[in-house]
């Protein structure tokens, strides 16, 4: 899992980083104005493809006294390879990049510095995932507990196909509206499980990155 830490700047002084990650990547965040805590993302590979994998993204407003409010959340990042996004699942890119180097079948972004953001409540089913589709807004995790909590799947190509191969995103940024954050750097950590539909057993991620 894939972990990291984002804060906001005060406005009379800087809230030092702080941060964890594995390959699901974790995002902490800190608001501007008398809040504490921090907005966490993780990043989960779920399976290897043909050229990459499947991550599970989530992202934690784990601040006490801030929601993220509409427009909603603006995740970015900087590949470390010359991956491209094949497809977004419960949000979308804003970037397309060059993708002039595909014939055929074209990524959905080619973009090196890709930018994600939660689609609107009236995304279609098929476009869905749970926690997904609140048009960026997120409550406390100290409050509504179950929209605190924001997440998409994306596919992952040009990327390592094994934990020796793969390489995580650097450079992570988090955007909302009324606060300015910084993120942390990232790191790696154990693999979140994930229970079944039928809650009869559990399944591990294949790696996991965490930023604070």
């Amino acid at each position: 899992m894939l972990k990291f830490s984002c804060f906001t700047i005060l406005s009379l002084f800087l809230v030092i980083l702080l941060s964890s990650l594995n390959f699901i990547p974790s995002e902490a965040a800190y608001g501007r104005s008398n809040s504490s805590g921090n907005i966490t993302v993780k990043w989960d590979v779920l399976q290897w493809t043909a050229d990459g994998y499947v991550s599970t993204v989530k992202i934690y407003n784990f601040q006490r006294n801030r929601r993220i409010q509409a427009p909603g959340w603006r995740l970015g990042w900087t590949w470390a390879k010359k991956e491209v996004i094949w497809n977004i699942v419960g949000a979308k890119a804003t970037r397309k990049g060059d993708c002039s180097r595909f014939k055929g079948n074209i990524p959905l972004s080619c973009s090196k510095n890709p930018t994600i953001i939660d689609l609107k409540p009236n995304a279609p089913y098929n476009k869905r995932i749970a926690n997904c589709c609140r048009g960026g807004v997120l409550s406390s995790w100290f409050g509504y507990r179950p929209h605190s909590v924001s997440a998409f799947q994306i596919s992952v190509g040009n990327a390592g196909t094994t934990n020796r191969t793969v390489r995580m995103p650097i450079n992570f940024t988090f955007d909302a509206p009324g606060a300015v954050y910084t993120c942390g750097p990232s790191k790696i950590v154990r693999p979140t499980k994930f229970i079944t539909a039928d809650r009869r057993r559990f399944t591990q991620a294949l790696s996991k990155f965490l930023y604070s």
